[in-house]
């Protein structure tokens, strides 16, 4: 499969370069600094893109059968206080230009608290969640609402709190009922996302993993 990974230079983008890679899957890397990244591989391509350029995602998507998106922003002050739109700006163009190529496949990367998620939290985890991150995931809501409501065959995943390592064991929880704080590795979540491309087991489906 050949498959387009937006933010695939750093973290679960780059998790999940590697483990396509491993997997036999010829990989487009997509990022601003795409070029810079230490890694080669035949079936590795890397662009270096803006995901908030038309023109730029629409180049990337030439002969793409899936999309994963992993995008991301520095958690620092100005982040936190003043929020982005990055995730929801950048959707905006995406699903567009997927339509327009004949792309029908998405793996997006949110988190644990965006969309309906947040409301599973308990009065502990909400309190220091919102502390930090309410402003970033109000827009993580946006970019949830608007895959939500195209007709591409999207899988939303949302992990909890990430950690460094290998790939260990997780769930992958698909009801309210069993949504709940935690931790999961960078590499499981991109475990997930590539075992998605293999077997889509859960198109139209948000789960939370951890």
């Amino acid at each position: 499969m050949r498959v387009l990974i937006i933010g695939g230079s750093s973290g679960i983008g780059l998790e999940t370069v590697k483990l396509a890679l491993e997997r036999g899957h010829h990989v487009r890397c997509f990022s601003r600094s795409a070029t810079a990244l230490d890694l080669d591989h035949p079936n590795l391509e890397k662009l270096d893109g803006n995901a908030k350029n038309g023109e730029s995602v629409k180049d990337a998507l030439v002969d793409i059968d899936a999309v994963v998106q992993c995008l991301g922003v520095k958690l620092d002050p100005a982040t936190i206080l003043g929020g982005t739109r990055l995730f929801s700006e950048a959707t905006r163009i995406l699903i567009p230009a997927m339509k327009a190529q004949g792309v029908e496949r998405l793996l997006a990367v949110t988190g644990y608290g965006a969309g309906d998620s947040g409301q599973s939290m308990n009065i502990v985890n909400r309190v220091g969640f919102n502390a930090v991150f309410s402003r970033i995931y109000a827009d993580k809501s946006r970019q949830e609402a608007l895959i939500k409501d195209s007709d591409l065959a999207w899988t939303i995943a949302r992990p909890v709190v990430l950690t460094s390592g290998q790939c260990g064991n997780y769930r992958v929880r698909v009801e309210p009922a069993e949504w709940k704080m935690g931790m999961i590795s960078r590499r499981s979540v991109a475990d997930f996302l590539v075992s998605e491309l293999d077997d889509p087991e859960h198109v139209h489906q948000a789960p939370v993993l951890n």
